[in-house]
């Protein structure tokens, strides 16, 4: 095999590498616990938190915060689980890359 082609097959690989990662950034991840649901988009960042009042007592504000940690989590999960469907293929040569 020669060099050229070797550079021309990594070249693509990257391609469809960023391809990949540029379509799970674009997407929105939902995670729900209990009275909470999250919604975090393929970068991991935070883009809403809705609380469902109508199961909510005044009393129940300190669970609500961990029912927010937990969502936060579900949502992170959902997110790597599509990473990995994604990109799992490429997961043995993406050390120290990503």
């Amino acid at each position: 095999m020669n060099m050229q082609k070797i550079m021309q097959q990594a070249q693509k690989m990257q391609r469809d590498l960023q391809a990949k990662k540029d379509e799970i950034i674009k997407e929105t991840f939902i995670g729900n616990y209990e009275w909470v649901e999250v919604t975090l988009n393929g970068s991991k960042e935070m883009l809403s938190c809705k609380i469902k009042k109508e199961s909510l007592a005044p009393d129940d504000i300190e669970m609500l915060q961990d029912f927010i940690v937990l969502a936060v989590k579900d949502a992170l999960k959902k997110i790597e689980v599509e990473y990995e469907s994604k990109m799992g293929q490429y997961a043995g040569m993406l050390d120290g890359l990503m």
